[in-house]
């Protein structure tokens, strides 16, 4: 079993969005204050599965932990090549 890298922020349910057709499902709306400014805000589909294996859903308010996890022993290129991502696009 390969190890992960792992992230875990915090964050706070601030909305959820009805969907505007039957065939999609609504989001929630999740605010990450750890996160840089531009992606402080993730949208998620709002279908759970709690801790008995029952589905549910996320409330405006509701505290949440957003994990961001990655294999150990890979490197930035394969990262970027399953993203199609070239090298000078990473550029700060």
């Amino acid at each position: 079993m390969e190890k992960k890298k792992r992230k875990r922020l915090h964050g706070v349910v601030q909305k959820v969005i009805k969907s505007k057709t039957s065939s999609e499902p609504e989001k929630a709306q999740i605010g990450i204050d750890e996160a840089e400014e531009l992606y402080r805000e993730v949208r998620v589909e709002n279908i759970m599965i709690d801790e008995d294996g029952e589905k549910a859903r996320l409330k405006p308010g509701a505290e949440v932990d957003v994990v961001v996890e990655a294999d150990e022993n890979r490197d930035d290129k394969k990262m970027r090549e399953s993203f199609g991502v070239n090298k000078a696009d990473c550029a700060a």
